[in-house]
């Protein structure tokens, strides 16, 4: 799988209206009616327009507002912020590296315990790929985030 991510025609073509919308126009899906925010299954989330790994269901949580919420990136320079002054005070805006798609925002009022910062995402701007199809659709390499380890004994369960 290449790992160019850029933004092509044939990318931009195969959009829905409203992946669209958000990933080129800066729009913003409606909250709590969107297909990730309350998605609790293990896997990633890739940009919709490049396919370029974003974040994933390890780093994501229950922020309470109805799109899907991170604590950080998949990689530290997958995703770009810039201040935005859409709604007359300034927000952090976040941007996939690769094809500068518009994601979201990024806030300061995530869980402490994991850096304080809350991704909140547009599900319109992400694509999930499960655990199950990280090898088959190119993103083997990420299957270490899910690797568990059974500590269970038998001292544990009584």
């Amino acid at each position: 799988m290449t790992t160019d991510y850029r933004k092509t025609p044939e990318a931009l073509h195969g959009l829905t209206d409203t992946q669209y919308a958000v990933t080129q126009n800066d729009s913003t899906e409606p909250p709590f009616r969107n297909e990730y925010w309350n998605n609790h299954e293990p896997g990633i989330y890739v940009d919709v327009v490049s396919g370029q790994p974003l974040f994933s269901s390890t780093d994501k949580y229950d922020s309470g507002t109805g799109w899907p919420s991170f604590t950080k990136p998949i990689d530290a320079d997958a995703v770009t912020t810039k201040t935005d002054w859409k709604l007359l005070m300034p927000r952090t805006e976040a941007r996939s590296s690769g094809a500068d798609s518009h994601l979201g925002h990024v806030f300061k009022d995530g869980p402490r315990h994991a850096g304080g910062l809350r991704y909140c995402m547009n599900s319109a701007a992400l694509r999930f790929v499960p655990v199950a199809e990280l090898d088959e659709q190119g993103y083997g390499e990420y299957r270490r985030l899910f690797a568990t380890t059974d500590t269970t004994t038998e001292e544990h369960a009584s």
